[in-house]
């Protein structure tokens, strides 16, 4: 009975640290290295007759080039919400439009904002990182409870050993991420 426990809070533990490495790449992906790239579009949303939608439910995306985005909607008159969504995303773009598609052109970064940049990259590193020692006191509480209800020291011991190994293991996952990040920002 107790093994069943175990691997409950093996399981859970592991899956709300893959949870955080899930957030940590979708958070990454939001932090621009300089390179034109439709996902940067990704939070997005805009008044379609009434009701906020993502941007991507009502147009194309595209990179013509790394500098590029092109937004193409559907729908002719949905131009203006269009630009008016990117204007008020707290992006920093200034789309144009040419009457059939809006236009996103994307500066070149300066090094201080390259810097701000891996700094917000860091943050949220230090948040999936935390995330994940929570996710491990979790588990280790659990494990004391079973302790106490008769689980053997040893047992529990290997227990936190094995829960400090997924801890180790996703903790690198997070450090790759940001090295991959980080080299990406930089990269001029």
């Amino acid at each position: 009975m107790m093994n069943e426990e175990l691997q409950f809070i093996f399981d859970a533990a592991r899956e709300s640290m893959g949870l955080s490495i899930d957030h940590l790449e979708k958070e990454l992906l939001k932090i621009r290295a300089g390179r034109a790239n439709p996902s940067m579009l990704n939070s997005i949303q805009v008044d379609y007759y009434g009701s906020m939608t993502p941007l991507s439910q009502v147009s194309n995306i595209n990179s013509p080039d790394a500098r590029t985005l092109t937004v193409q909607p559907w729908e002719k008159g949905m131009i203006q919400e269009i630009e008016k969504g990117i204007l008020n995303s707290g992006l920093g773009l200034n789309p144009m439009n040419n009457g059939e598609a809006v236009i996103i052109n994307i500066p070149p970064l300066t090094e201080e904002r390259r810097r701000e940049l891996v700094k917000q990259a860091k943050a949220e590193a230090e948040h999936a990182r935390v995330s994940i020692r929570n996710a491990r006191k979790e588990a280790n509480d659990e494990i004391k409870k079973l302790i106490n209800d008769g689980l053997s020291e040893d047992l529990g011991k290997d227990a936190e050993a094995q829960i400090q190994g997924y801890t180790n293991n996703y903790s690198e996952k997070v450090d790759k991420h940001m090295d991959r990040k980080e080299e990406e920002i930089m990269h001029v």
